[in-house]
């Protein structure tokens, strides 16, 4: 799935994407990062190198162009670029999810763009680069113009946004959520944490969890059980609390199970987010399991086993 990550780091600076960086991102790692800056009066000035990657819609915005304070701004068969304006009242990472169609054929996996550290009442812009004659391109190699859509749009505060590597938060410790597992209506989500500071970090028992929806809410009702037995058993959510000691560099994991299941009892609900606490005393991180909940109104939270970690 091709990402790119623009960065709004400091607002003094106008927002600026470079072609080169992004292919150079792209070429790394498959998936790469570029810095954007937020205009001080809250909206990203022109992009100096980035583009365009075609021409911007004339007169009424395309269907799919405008989406929760997302807008493209153009398109081409390599590229898009996209604006993602900051709303709420603290900086916010944002992940766009894109529907990216060809006129002959389609992506076999949509692509998703990310924009972090956008301050509040700040517009940012970010690029999609995904290059012609790559996955979507023709047999004869002729690059095809898509049709592109913005499908969904995730935020989370910049000072609760999950880790996986770089610079070790101020915690202490990273935690995230990888992408789980589906099954005839089964939802399992593995929680891990690394302790990457320099002091012993000590889990004793659950993770707090608290989901919410879209609008940031806490999901109300919903029953948050320990273990994962009365949801389903053999999904590793029902290992007995235990006090663990990690040292600096190990890990330790948590499984979050649910059901899809409707019962046309109530509404479904949908909680895209859940924030997550590893102790009662420490700092949240939020995650974005996509908790497609049902009518049960039930989560499972397995305990803290130990776990290894990446050398």
């Amino acid at each position: 799935m091709p990402t790119i990550t623009a960065r709004s780091a400091r607002p003094a600076r106008s927002a600026v994407l470079t072609a080169a960086a992004v292919s150079a991102a792209a070429l790394l790692a498959g998936c790469g990062e570029v810095t954007a800056d937020a205009g001080a009066a809250g909206a990203a000035g022109p992009s100096a190198s980035a583009g365009p990657c075609g021409a911007p819609p004339q007169g009424a915005a395309r269907e799919g162009w405008v989406r929760n304070g997302v807008r493209i701004l153009s398109v081409s068969d390599a590229c898009a670029e996209f604006e993602v304006t900051n709303t709420g009242s603290e900086a916010a990472d944002f992940s766009v999810l894109f529907e990216w169609t060809g006129a002959d054929e389609r992506m076999n996996t949509n692509p998703t763009g990310t924009v972090v550290a956008v301050p509040p009442g700040a517009t940012a812009r970010g690029r999609l680069d995904v290059g012609s004659g790559g996955p979507r391109g023709l047999a004869s190699g002729q690059p095809i113009v898509p049709g592109v859509k913005i499908t969904r749009v995730r935020s989370v505060p910049t000072a609760e946004a999950p880790s996986e590597g770089g610079p070790c938060p101020a915690s202490g410790v990273r935690l995230y959520a990888d992408r789980g597992d589906a099954a005839m209506g089964l939802r399992v989500v593995g929680l891990h944490l690394v302790n990457c500071g320099t002091a012993p970090v000590t889990l004793n028992g659950y993770p707090q969890v608290q989901a919410l929806d879209e609008a940031h809410k806490p999901v109300d009702p919903l029953q948050v059980l320990k273990g994962g037995a009365a949801i389903a058993t053999g999904t590793g959510a029902d290992s007995p609390p235990q006090r663990i000691v990690l040292a600096p560099g190990e890990g330790a994991g948590s499984t979050v199970v649910w059901r899809n299941t409707d019962d046309a009892s109530s509404e479904p609900v949908l909680a895209p987010y859940l924030r997550v606490r590893p102790t009662p005393d420490a700092a949240p991180v939020t995650v974005t399991p996509e908790l497609d909940l049902g009518t049960t109104g039930r989560l499972g939270i397995g305990a803290w086993t130990r776990e290894t970690t990446p050398s």
